[in-house]
């Protein structure tokens, strides 16, 4: 299995940004069924374009054959069955599909198959986890919080908001329960609840409402307090509320003069057009992580096992912020760089043997160790992607 052959499954805006990444560190190859998502990447050299329907096992199997590392870069109704299909091929995984099912039910799968398979390695979830990781090996964190959007510079109503990603996928942020930490308990609230106005600057004032952003780290980190908010302009959650409500979101069947459809794949489709960002449209990720604890002495900073004591000094507050914009050089949009950029860190280290670890590997695994989280900020900020750290 050669590691310096990596295979792209997507060629979307955010798939066309990992590839283009990856391309003259890698043999790359792009697999999409869009011919209009291909054409985009012709200009880019060491690119290899495959027109590939992955929707089916078969189109996997082929579009990796020759990989040592996949990325999947698919909608997240695709994401899943990927894993599932490509497992058994023995192929090292980073995904960013951000699929609904539970992760953790391929545990077993990948652990037979003794291959390496990170999920959700974008920018949220993604930096969140890898941020709360490395901060969870050297304190006691006892509080996360993470708010994070991505939108277009330009306002338009009524939408004011773009996506790059799947319809489904945004749409699914506004319909799956929120699930969060508070006190130890795990806490289940519908999405698009509890909104509160927060600022930012050079941006204003922006909505943050719960969303299910935390994933695989309500399994996997013991910390009593954790949440994730979505970021949109004020306003927003009122209309999403109001199609939510109506049920053009809804995934039974109505009958339409004898047609049997989902509401909400007519909602899509209508929709989806009027969400696409437009040629040179630019956009902007806002994200702020803030997370508080009690600092560990130097050689308690390694695993420790259940009910060890732990010596424990000054309370620290750690707020990290990122503002990315938009790059008018290359023509990349902000969402596909802050997402794709943490992808490719990944793949480097997984290609260069600096994270060996086996089985399903959510991306806060990758910030343990203190050299691979160096190395992820350090890859992002080459890129122009900078989170900046503030202690208090």
């Amino acid at each position: 299995m050669n590691e310096k052959n990596v295979a792209v499954l997507g060629a979307g805006l955010v798939g066309g940004a990992i590839a283009a990444d990856l391309a003259g560190h890698f043999n790359v190859s792009v697999a999409d069924i869009d011919p209009a998502a291909l054409a985009r990447l012709r200009n880019i050299p060491g690119i290899e374009m495959r027109r590939v329907d992955l929707s089916r096992a078969g189109g996997l199997r082929s579009a990796v054959k020759n990989a040592g590392i996949v990325v999947g870069a698919l909608p997240g109704s695709l994401g899943y069955k990927m894993i599932k299909t490509l497992a058994p091929e023995k192929k090292n995984i980073v995904d960013i599909s951000f699929f609904p099912e539970d992760p953790f039910s391929l545990e077993e799968l990948i652990a037979e198959n003794d291959i390496t398979v990170v999920t959700d390695c974008g920018v949220a979830p993604g930096m969140g986890n890898i941020i709360l990781g490395h901060h969870n090996s050297t304190m006691v964190v006892d509080s996360y919080e993470c708010y994070v959007g991505g939108l277009p510079v330009e306002r338009e109503w009524p939408w004011e908001y773009k996506t790059v990603f799947s319809p489904m996928d945004v749409i699914e942020e506004y319909t799956r329960t929120a699930r969060y930490i508070e006190n130890g308990h795990l806490v289940e609230r519908e999405a698009l609840s509890d909104p509160q106005l927060m600022n930012f600057k050079g941006i204003g004032s922006l909505e943050a409402w719960n969303s299910d952003g935390l994933r695989t780290l309500i399994k996997t980190m013991q910390v009593p307090n954790m949440i994730e908010k979505t970021l949109r302009y004020p306003g927003c959650i009122e209309y999403l509320r109001l199609l939510r409500e109506a049920g053009f979101f809804s995934t039974d069947r109505v009958d339409v003069n004898g047609v049997k459809i989902r509401p909400v794949d007519l909602t899509a489709r209508l929709l989806f057009p009027k969400w696409q960002l437009k040629p040179g449209e630019e956009d902007f990720t806002v994200m702020k992580i803030i997370v508080k604890g009690t600092e560990l002495p130097p050689g308690n900073r390694k695993e420790r096992s259940a009910g060890e004591r732990i010596h424990v000094t000054g309370r620290k507050e750690y707020v990290w912020e990122l503002m990315d914009r938009y790059d008018r050089r290359t023509k990349t949009i902000s969402m596909a760089r802050t997402t794709g950029y943490t992808c490719t860190a990944a793949v480097h280290l997984l290609a260069n043997g600096m994270f060996t670890q086996k089985g399903l590997c959510p991306p806060e695994y990758l910030g343990r160790e203190e050299e691979n989280f160096n190395f992820i900020m350090k890859h992002l900020a080459d890129r122009g992607v900078n989170y900046r750290l503030k202690t208090v």
